[in-house]
């Protein structure tokens, strides 16, 4: 990246090509965009509405359910299959009307945002989409004004502050300058001759030289990072997940213990495969997805009223098992990441032992009352 905030505007002008004055001809706009492309953040395809659907089903409770319904119809169990069917067909269609709706709800959001740029072109004062901005294109601010890209300030009155609090944290709003800095390498947040996308102006105004579009603009690297995320089963996915395969497992067992004991009590084959399937079916807890995924949309609902879009089902229980949520001065969420002091370890190995002594204590005292019944 270059070092705009080390350089003074008149060798800006000269490596953008622009005129601070005059801004850029028609002409060379679209020679800008065919070079550089469009002011825009590029953004990963929305999921589709089949897509949802069938995300509904990638869950091992499900398959299991699907397997007893398919089972209990060779045993010809029309009421219990259906039952079963109807169980998976509900709880899809729960979980998929849910995320449908937080979906459009984002879509809806980002329609929202269609902001206009005031610029310096052909020597006359336009506004246009922002979307259209190129490097080089000369800029106005003022108090209320977005910013639209980042940009290299060359113009300014004195009161010019900007609120970068969505970008660097800083909460009270920032005093600009038009000099250059003498330091190369300096942080973000210091770069007071700067000013970057999504920020705001907060009083003053001033003539600015776009130098960094779209992608290649610091929320624009931000963007492409938080794109690179993979994505990370909750917690109670992978609860709901190993307990499935504990269920797969413990039926497995039984079927296989019952299906051993009747045939060497000299029960027929088919006889005792069906005895055993019949078991394993009724093993399973049909309605265990219908009633996590009912309490998951009553947990949506009540989020939705206090005006937080939930985007899929089960972040809503993996919000509940938060107990303390860190932030700075301005609300910042911090980085994914969580240090202990050695004092509260120990804390906390001391509060485990309790609980294990507590545990241990009870067992004992039950096991004579067990004993005597």
């Amino acid at each position: 990246m270059e070092q705009y905030w080390h350089k003074d505007i008149p060798e800006i002008v000269v490596m953008l090509a622009t005129d601070i004055e005059k801004g850029f001809q028609s002409e060379q706009v679209k020679e800008k965009q065919n070079q550089c492309g469009f002011n825009q953040l590029k953004e990963q395809k929305g999921t589709s509405a089949l897509t949802i659907l069938l995300e509904q089903f990638h869950n091992v409770i499900i398959w299991v359910l699907i397997g007893a319904a398919l089972v209990s119809g060779l045993l010809r169990e029309w009421v219990d299959a259906c039952a079963i069917i109807v169980i998976v067909i509900l709880n899809a269609i729960l979980g998929f009307i849910q995320e449908y709706r937080a979906e459009k709800s984002l879509a809806a959001l980002k329609k929202l945002s269609s902001p206009t740029s005031k610029v310096i072109r052909n020597g006359q004062h336009q506004v246009i989409p922002s979307f259209q901005l190129v490097p080089g294109d000369v800029i106005e601010l003022e108090a209320g004004d977005n910013v639209p890209a980042d940009s290299r300030i060359a113009w300014l009155t004195s009161n010019f502050s900007v609120a970068e609090a969505s970008l660097t944290g800083e909460s009270t709003p920032v005093l600009k300058t038009t000099s250059a800095l003498e330091e190369e390498e300096i942080p973000l947040a210091d770069r007071a001759n700067m000013v970057y996308l999504g920020t705001s102006v907060v009083s003053g105004k001033a003539k600015a030289v776009v130098v960094e579009i779209g992608m290649s603009t610091e929320p624009g690297k931000i963007a492409g990072m938080i794109q690179d995320i993979a994505k990370e089963t909750t917690p109670l996915q992978k609860k709901l997940g190993d307990f499935g395969k504990w269920i797969v497992y413990l039926c497995f067992v039984l079927v296989g213990k019952v299906f051993l004991l009747e045939w060497f009590r000299g029960g027929k084959i088919i006889d005792v495969f069906l005895t055993s399937v019949s078991l394993a079916v009724a093993a399973i807890p049909e309605g265990l997805p219908a009633v996590v995924t009912i309490a998951l949309a009553l947990g949506v609902q009540r989020m939705v009223a206090r005006h937080a879009i939930i985007r899929k089902l089960p972040s809503v229980e993996a919000l509940g098992c938060a107990t303390v949520i860190c932030s700075d001065k301005t609300g910042t969420l911090t980085k994914n990441e969580m240090t202990m002091q050695a004092e509260m370890f120990f804390r906390l190995q001391a509060s485990v032992m309790r609980q294990k002594a507590i545990f241990f204590l009870m067992i004992k005292r039950l096991i004579p009352a067990i004993i005597r019944i």
